[in-house]
């Protein structure tokens, strides 16, 4: 379809959520009075009730005043930085992380292009889930790292499906993401799921990659559980950030790839030296922010991400029930992490619809609002809403929605 250009088989390489969002905002209607609903893209910092805690800002003033974190950064980070990621993230797990376990990235996209092309040699090849975040396959695509999908399942609350993992792996896999909490689909990963993917993990001999960056960003009766628990099982490749935990900082670019390896097998072959070495010729993240991390960690208060999760729970809350009541529109799994959900779209319900991504171009030109269509993150006809927006325009935002599938709707048969 000409909406995303290029040849179908090519668009892992070509598309990032940022270009999907972009391509349906130019679709709106520019003489719609509306407020656009942007339920597209995670970036709430627009919006008062997800501001930073004062704490985070405060920290970073301090560090910018004190005149001492404008200078270049090491490659791996500023060591201050490394140990007071170390320690936050050894509070969870059974061991201790050291310094020389993190290496600091300019925001976890950044992480993930590291990850990425450290583990791009001749033959090798990654698995990916899906649905999923596509820069992964796009920055494999880049660095001709060829990649495989595993599915999660809907009717499982989005677990992976292990088999599928087994059935997809060969000598030549050497590793395979996952995302907890789940960015597009809403789930968060039990203890036990976790323990059969680290078990998967070591059967296949191959190293898991953890994108954790909104780990702790759960409001449902799962708490969050690190992957890096079970690195004794598996090796562990932990990528973070303090964009979303701290609600909503997502250009401060600092972000963290720390190896939970307990057994020294990424040490042996020399993982965490490949990924300096790779540092070393990228960006660096800012280093004033890195200036900031410890007194970030140290001050923010657990208050402060108390009432985080209290705004994030009931926006979920008001998203799920109003969804529920659009009839073109089912939700297999109530969101209870990150802040976006996976939704099918029913167009057996609908007139004049063709796919997701024409529902999308279409409600952004007649309802002023923008969704991501699931075709770029793997899932035809479903689509990804995010729901980190403020109450007013998230409840208007969904009763839209509802409008233009009850307009669209076709007429229901009269016995």
């Amino acid at each position: 379809m000409a909406f995303w250009g290029g040849k179908p088989g090519a668009r892992g390489g070509q598309q990032s959520i940022r270009s999907l969002v972009r391509r349906v905002y130019d679709f709106l209607d520019t003489s719609d009075p509306r407020p656009v609903a942007p339920f597209g893209h995670g970036d709430p910092s627009a919006f008062a009730c997800f501001r930073t805690a004062a704490a985070a800002t405060e920290a970073v003033v301090a560090a910018v005043l004190s005149g001492k974190h404008s200078r270049y950064s090491p490659a791996a980070g500023v060591a201050d930085a490394r140990s007071a990621v170390a320690a936050y993230l050894s509070r969870e797990l059974p061991y201790e992380l050291a310094a020389g376990d993190v290496v600091l990235t300019a925001g976890c996209n950044h992480a993930i292009e590291i990850m990425i092309a450290v583990l791009a040699s001749p033959g090798a090849n990654v698995l990916l889930p899906r649905p999923g975040y596509p820069t992964y396959e796009a920055r494999a695509a880049l660095c001709g790292l060829e990649f495989r999908h595993f599915d999660l399942l809907p009717e499982k609350g989005w677990e992976v499906d292990l088999d599928g993992v087994e059935a997809v792996a060969d000598e030549r896999t050497v590793a395979m993401v996952i995302v907890n909490p789940n960015n597009p689909c809403g789930s968060v990963y039990s203890y036990d799921h976790l323990a059969k993917i680290a078990e998967t993990a070591r059967k296949l001999r191959v190293m898991v990659i953890s994108d954790e960056v909104y780990g702790h960003c759960v409001f449902g009766s799962k708490p969050f559980v690190p992957m890096g628990v079970f690195g004794e099982t598996a090796p562990v490749v932990t990528l973070g950030g303090i964009s979303k935990r701290w609600w909503m900082v997502p250009d401060w670019r600092l972000g963290w790839i720390a190896a939970s390896d307990p057994k020294g097998v990424l040490r042996d072959k020399k993982v965490i030296q490949s990924i300096i070495s790779y540092c070393g010729i990228s960006v660096d993240p800012v280093t004033f922010v890195q200036g900031a991390i410890p007194q970030i960690i140290a001050k923010t208060d657990e208050a402060f991400f108390e009432n985080a999760m209290n705004v994030m729970r009931e926006a979920a809350e008001i998203c799920y029930q109003k969804l529920n009541d659009i009839d073109c529109i089912t939700c297999p799994h109530k969101p209870e992490g990150s802040m976006v959900v996976m939704v099918k779209l029913d167009l057996c319900c609908l007139d004049g619809i063709d796919d997701d991504v024409d529902f999308c171009t279409k409600v952004a030109r007649e309802e002023s609002v923008v969704i991501c269509p699931g075709s770029g993150l793997g899932m035809k006809d479903w689509l990804r809403i995010t729901f980190a927006v403020d109450r007013p325009l998230l409840e208007d935002g969904l009763e839209r929605v509802k409008s233009f599938c009850n307009r669209h709707g076709k007429a229901k048969e009269v016995k």
